[in-house]
C-alpha cells in the first residue's frame, strides 16, 4: 500500500509504501498526486519512504514505478528514496546520472535530511 506523506514542504510531494505495493497504488495514489503537483508546480521533488521489504513490490509496482519516470522525464529536479539499504541507495545515486534530476538514497533515520535536500532546504 502507498500513501501520500501530507507532513511535508510545499514544494515536494511525498509517498510511504507499507506492506505489498501494487501497480495499483501507483496508478491510483503516485500517478494521479504528482501529475497534480507538476501542474502546480512543474518541476517535480519527489520523496519514496520504503517501510517494507521490497520483495513486496509486485511487477506491476515496479512497472508503474518505471512508468512514472518516463511519462514525467523532463520534470524531475530532485527524488528521494528512503530506505535502509546501502544497495537501493547506491542504485537510486546511479540513476541520478542516466536520469534528468537529482536523485539520492537516505536511511530511515536520516528521513529529516531527506526532506530537507528533497524541498530544496539544504545542498548535499
Amino acid at each position: 500500500m502507498i500513501t501520500r506523506i501530507k507532513e511535508l514542504p510545499d514544494n515536494m510531494v511525498g509517498f510511504l509504501a507499507t506492506d505489498e505495493v501494487s501497480a495499483k497504488d501507483f496508478i491510483d495514489v503516485v500517478m494521479p498526486e504528482v501529475e497534480k503537483f507538476i501542474e502546480e508546480k512543474d518541476k517535480l521533488n519527489y520523496m519514496l519512504v520504503i517501510e517494507t521489504d521490497l520483495s513486496k513490490f509486485t511487477a506491476g509496482a515496479w512497472f508503474q514505478d518505471a512508468m512514472l519516470g518516463v511519462k514525467t522525464l523532463t520534470k524531475w529536479n530532485r527524488a528521494a528514496i528512503v530506505y535502509d539499504s546501502e544497495t537501493v541507495q547506491n542504485f537510486t545515486e546511479v540513476f541520478s546520472k542516466i536520469m534528468i534530476g537529482e536523485f539520492k538514497g537516505f536511511d530511515k533515520k536520516d528521513y529529516e535530511t531527506a526532506v530537507k535536500w528533497t524541498s530544496e532546504q539544504i545542498d548535499l
